[in-house]
């Protein structure tokens, strides 16, 4: 490929001055006799010497016609050299595309000056660096996958050949213990394939006008029981009157997925609220509760797929790892964004638009 690409450059280059010194020689030798063939016959016979304007302008021709050769010569190192300069950072470019695609992402193109060429190989560099992330974010993926299928499939196997060699009785309670196994595995598939679809370009939402209280009030409904059992309060404060463009099912399942992470997180007798409020332009939703928080170091990952800030990953709080991934993506597609702090405990603020 090089040698084509720089073979190709030094042809074009050497063609194009060649043919300009050609033309010009051509010119130049049309012109020289033109004059010198008018002034004879202007002269006429009275020139003492014509031999000497035939020797003069054989001189001029000669002259013109080494210096086209030279000029050529001159092209054709001139054209190898431009070429071979042109060509060597698309010839590093590519070499570092080569080596990128058997999987040195670390490979970077060294960039030297401030051309388009340099553009170039910045764009190359940011690419091969979100390659790089992509990588390590799906080598990190198919680990925590791994992980989470193998502990319930893992403590099935176990209970299922305590079954088989009669070391275990089959107690309703042996059974119900492989049966929220099964619905941890249930669970988990269910939400990378809702997490797949959100993701993919395919995805749409199905927007309309709707009215912020009524939506939050069903996400109070779907929950209230889980609250009630665990003895948690949950308080609910909207302004009136805010109609938002949002698809209806979606974000009541963002509002149910925040208000379970935070039941999930807040002792008993403690306390979650959910605010609703708007501005010119924009609706604001915050979810908050009395919990433990979240440590510092772990809230910029906590919307990242698998991410969770109990590295026990106990089946009481450790979840899944995908709901907040969930619910930021849903976010996202309406347009809006989602942020975690500490307050009193944690809190999450969703600010979306009014309008599409």
């Amino acid at each position: 490929m090089n040698k084509r690409l720089h073979t190709r450059l030094a042809l074009i280059i050497i063609g194009i001055a060649a043919g300009i010194v050609l033309i010009t020689t051509i010119s130049v030798i049309l012109t020289t006799h033109y004059h010198f063939s008018l002034y004879q016959a202007q002269a006429g016979m009275t020139h003492e010497l014509p031999e000497l304007n035939y020797h003069l302008e054989q001189a001029l021709m000669q002259t013109i016609i080494w210096t086209c050769l030279v000029a050529i010569v001159l092209a054709v190192f001139l054209g190898f050299y431009v070429a071979k300069r042109i060509s060597a950072p698309l010839i590093h470019m590519k070499r570092v595309a080569e080596r990128m695609t058997d999987g040195e992402w670390s490979t970077r193109v060294d960039i030297q000056g401030k051309d388009e060429l340099a553009d170039l190989g910045a764009s190359l560099n940011t690419l091969a660096e979100q390659l790089q992330q992509h990588e390590q974010l799906r080598v990190t993926m198919t680990e925590d996958i791994a992980h989470e299928l193998r502990t319930p499939l893992a403590t099935l196997k176990s209970h299922m050949r305590a079954l088989e060699d009669g070391i275990w009785e089959p107690t309703p309670e042996r059974i119900h213990s492989c049966y929220e196994e099964i619905e941890r595995l249930t669970q988990l598939v269910a939400e990378l394939e809702d997490l797949t679809h959100v993701e993919s370009p395919g995805f749409q939402l199905v927007r309309k006008e709707e009215s912020l209280t009524a939506i939050i009030e069903r996400g109070e409904e779907l929950v209230a029981a889980a609250y009630r059992e665990k003895n948690v309060h949950l308080r609910c404060s909207v302004s009136p009157h805010i109609d938002v463009f949002v698809d209806h099912d979606r974000m009541i399942q963002v509002l149910v997925n925040l208000l379970s992470n935070a039941l999930k997180f807040t002792p008993e007798h403690g306390e979650v609220r959910i605010e609703g409020s708007e501005d010119s332009g924009h609706v604001w939703i915050r979810v908050q509760d009395t919990g433990t928080g979240i440590p510092q170091e772990d809230l910029p990952y906590v919307f990242e797929r698998f991410y969770r800030a109990d590295k026990s990953r106990n089946r009481k709080t450790g979840g899944s790892g995908l709901g907040l991934t969930i619910v930021k993506e849903l976010v996202a597609a309406h347009g809006g964004e989602i942020s975690a702090e500490n307050r009193e405990g944690a809190a999450f603020t969703i600010r979306i638009p009014k309008r599409q």
